[in-house]
């Protein structure tokens, strides 16, 4: 069970406490109380704390062999064929304001207020019309996540993720190498094209922000992945919302089930991914990986309150209808709960540091007294795991 981006700092409004410890959450602190508690470290040190980065080590996947950018996992989910030749960059929908040049804008939000898929697809499309031809290609993903295939694409690294600079100038923070011009430009020229979008002018009218320009980022080439289950001799399936976590899971065997009304953002439909879960079990899976993003939604966003529902959610909504299945079979079972990274309110983006897990057998119990599940309780259980791609091996293989 993984809550993307749950773990946090502590923040003064909550007395001093992160959304974890503030959080209503009775089966994640049973699971604590019960289970090994510690920290992992998900993400490599020089490695940028990207999902990608931080969701393949906690399958198992060794980041600083196998993430090449989330961008060509995003593709693989949604059944782009790719090839050598061509690379796969993250074009999201983003809320740009303010007035004169391009350059002085405000990144006002990187998802142009959780943009509906169904009013994204139409300027994705419309965006597609305009400017794509035999080089560029682009392809409507979910909310404001989209991807742009490039044919022998241009050096590209001097991009800026634009969750990382909401409220600022965007100016300082657009490729300015000779060889990443012509993603400038394209950017620029979107803005130009969707500021003034019929759509666009509607939401405004409905006081919504305007999706009103495509912002390219984390490009990557063809992704490959070893066979989870050759790797682990199991049957895996992936409940999840995002073409991300999709992505790595079609890459690696996996089965991935479409979840009705998984949207990937705080308000999405938490029970339909319990039942998901359940389904798989029930369809032969012996291990089910369960990826809600919506905590690190509302981190993006600054919003702890929404980011607590969303934790308290995760447990009564998921947790606890799978733990209930999982205990009805009669069956020994292991849980493993934990973030992927850190994404703190205060901050707004990923930070890399340790993130707490806790890893529960049903066969095997212990009484921790009564713990909470947060980073004080993992920080003062004194284990940490500098290799996040050796937990998968503690969960199947059992705390010795």
């Amino acid at each position: 069970m993984l809550g993307d981006g749950m773990a946090d700092n502590e923040i003064a409004v909550l007395g001093k406490k992160t959304p974890l410890e503030a959080a209503n959450k009775p089966v994640m602190n049973y699971l604590s109380s019960h289970g090994f508690n510690g920290l992992v470290e998900t993400v490599p040190e020089g490695m940028v704390p990207e999902s990608d980065t931080a969701n393949l080590a906690v399958m198992g996947y060794d980041p600083r062999v196998y993430s090449k950018g989330r961008s060509p996992l995003e593709a693989a989910s949604m059944g782009i064929k790719m090839a050598d030749n061509e690379t796969a960059i993250r074009a999201n929908i983003v809320a740009l304001g303010g007035n004169g040049e391009y350059e002085d804008l405000v990144m006002l939000d990187h998802s142009s207020d959780e943009i509906p898929t169904e009013e994204a697809r139409i300027l994705i499309e419309a965006v597609q019309e305009k400017f794509g031809n035999d080089i560029l290609k682009f392809y409507c993903g979910i909310s404001y996540r989209h991807c742009l295939i490039w044919k022998d694409c241009p050096e590209f690294n001097d991009f800026s993720r634009p969750h990382d600079i909401i409220g600022r100038r965007i100016g300082d923070y657009l490729p300015k190498s000779e060889s990443s011009k012509p993603m400038k430009e394209l950017m620029k020229a979107s803005y130009e094209f969707l500021n003034n979008h019929p759509l666009n002018i509607e939401r405004e009218a409905r006081g919504l922000k305007k999706a009103n320009s495509i912002w390219l980022w984390s490009p990557g080439k063809k992704p490959s992945l070893p066979s989870f289950k050759e790797k682990t001799g199991l049957k895996a399936s992936v409940v999840c919302a995002v073409d991300l976590i999709k992505g790595i899971g079609f890459c690696a065997g996996m089965n991935v089930p479409y979840v009705e009304g998984a949207t990937g953002a705080a308000e999405t439909d938490y029970k339909a991914k319990r039942d998901a879960a359940i389904n798989e079990f029930k369809n032969g899976a012996e291990l089910v990986y369960i990826h809600v993003e919506a905590p690190d939604e509302c981190g993006h966003q600054g919003k702890v309150w929404e980011k607590i529902k969303a934790i308290e959610n995760i447990d009564n909504d998921i947790l606890k209808g799978v733990l209930e299945y999982l205990h009805s079979t009669g069956e020994d079972y292991r849980v493993l709960l934990l973030p992927d990274h850190p994404t703190p309110i205060s901050e707004r983006t990923h930070t890399r540091a340790p993130v707490p897990f806790v890893i529960y057998d049903s066969a095997n119990t212990v009484d921790n007294g009564e713990l909470i599940y947060c980073e004080k309780t993992a920080r003062d259980c004194n284990f940490m795991l500098d290799k996040g791609e050796k937990l998968i091996d503690l969960l199947i293989g059992g705390i010795k």
